[in-house]
């Protein structure tokens, strides 16, 4: 696929269509007896969508011979840092009125609020790092080895989750096993690499 730009912007509005349904909701006031958590919740579930299509892309290219596919990694990946901004925003706002003081203190007290705080940041340098312009300064090798972290931030994320969730853990299980057959195929393929395997450090064509 070499002119991807309409794929690109077909992928950009339809990853809005969440929000505008979201917000259109709470202005109609179909969010249930308490909006606040109704937004927390579903900016945190599109969260870990978006970051567990991120992570889904290079098995599903590696297995399809789709590589077309590594074009939309960045895209997804931001969309899965938008919302994790959002839902931080609703944490900050419904949960905290402001009062940044106090954050710290409820971080060291209530465990999933560090490991929902720990994927953000995990997540903040490669969103950072994420335009051409970085991928050239830090050099192939560095670029790759960051971007790692999005396999600790989906750690985070999905034990974020579970810890939250106090009755029906089903779907935070979920996520987790999906997360879990992400990381065991990577390691499945850094120790019995194909014969083909592009070799590490070497940078896909991007956009």
């Amino acid at each position: 696929m070499k002119d991807t730009r309409f794929p690109k912007f077909l992928l950009f509005t339809n990853a809005l269509v969440p929000l505008a349904l979201l917000l259109w909701d709470v202005y109609h006031k179909r969010v249930g007896a308490n909006p606040p958590e109704f937004m927390t919740r579903t900016t945190g579930m599109l969260t870990l969508i978006f970051l567990m299509t991120t992570l889904a892309i290079t098995p599903i290219r590696k297995i399809a011979g789709l590589n077309w596919l590594i074009k939309f990694r960045r895209l997804l990946g931001l969309f899965a840092f938008f919302y994790g901004f959002l839902h931080l925003m609703t944490y900050i706002w419904f949960d905290r009125y402001f009062n940044l003081k106090s954050i710290p203190g409820d971080v060291a007290t209530r465990p999933f609020i560090a490991f929902g705080m720990t994927a953000f940041f995990l997540m903040l340098p490669l969103a950072i790092t994420s335009t051409n312009k970085m991928v050239k300064r830090l050099g192939g090798k560095r670029w790759n080895t960051l971007h790692k972290l999005i396999y600790a931030a989906g750690i985070a994320g999905a034990l974020h989750f579970w810890l939250f969730v106090k009755s029906d853990t089903r779907l935070p299980l979920t996520f987790g096993f999906i997360l879990l057959l992400l990381l065991g195929h990577r390691l499945f393929v850094k120790f019995y690499p194909p014969g083909n395997a592009v070799p590490r450090g070497t940078l896909l064509p991007r956009d």
